[in-house]
């Protein structure tokens, strides 16, 4: 009887350390997998949504000759200037419920329309990378009024700089990128203005693309609004330079 339950002990002993083992190696799998996977889920998870949403827009623009978005400024940035009206929709039974994706519902997402004076189109933002966003912003406003210079290292673009974190005593978050799962870089201007680098990314799409030349004067993050459901968050105009994409000041814009 004894043996027996020494026998046994060993043999848990042993499935517990080949369990605690294949444990260690399924979490270590999920962290090397995880950007990709985020990635699929972000980008096929809210494409129903999106659809929906846009049948709702486009009959609401048919039948009323409007759109169902909320008012902004002439400052507000391109990519962030008309929300969707949920409620609005809701009220005039467009749209039987706001989607789960949405902020107003909990979800990750805010629901955009952009082209809006041409072709009305629905994209997503992402809240997660924007909140990351404005949380930089606050550190560099708060470190520039206290210390009267930029917390910046070295020139990325002309007129743009990696954010000296460790003068702030912060630590970089890590920003997601919806379009390539990878990490994005946060840059200052010299206006102290905090923004998202997709330079990498919109290098991905321009090779993955039959078309290498394009106008000077073209805004190169069309290419990743058209190429997706989403839109950047806080990014610069990109143009290409050198047969490369470089951010271009703000104040040499229009808009932005």
């Amino acid at each position: 009887m004894n043996g027996y339950t020494k026998s046994g002990a060993l043999r848990g002993i042993r499935l517990l350390a080949l369990l605690t083992a294949l444990g260690v190696m399924l979490i270590s799998l999920t962290g090397c997998l995880y950007p990709k996977d985020r990635l699929k889920q972000n980008q096929t998870a809210p494409k129903e949504a999106v659809r929906n949403v846009q049948a709702a827009i486009d009959q609401y623009k048919t039948e009323t000759g409007m759109l169902p978005i909320k008012n902004s400024t002439a400052e507000t940035p391109k990519y962030e200037k008309f929300y969707v009206d949920f409620a609005k929709l809701g009220r005039t039974g467009y749209l039987s419920d706001i989607p789960a994706a949405a902020f107003e519902k909990g979800g990750s997402y805010s629901f955009l329309v952009i082209d809006e004076e041409t072709s009305p189109r629905v994209k997503l933002l992402d809240i997660l990378a924007f909140q990351q966003i404005n949380d930089i912003q606050n550190w560099v406003t708060t470190y520039i009024q206290t210390n009267s210079v930029l917390p910046k290292g070295e020139q990325t673009y002309p007129g743009f700089y990696q954010i000296d974190y460790k003068e702030m005593n912060k630590s970089a978050p890590t920003i997601r990128s919806v379009f390539t799962g990878q990490t994005l870089q946060a840059l200052v201007d010299e206006n102290g203005v905090v923004y998202s680098d997709y330079g990498i990314d919109i290098m991905q799409y321009i090779q993955k693309s039959d078309k290498k030349d394009y106008a000077a004067d073209f805004d190169l993050r069309a290419l990743l609004v058209d190429g997706s459901d989403f839109v950047p968050v806080k990014a610069p105009v990109y143009h290409l330079v050198n047969q490369e994409p470089q951010a271009v000041k703000p104040y040499d814009m229009p808009f932005y």
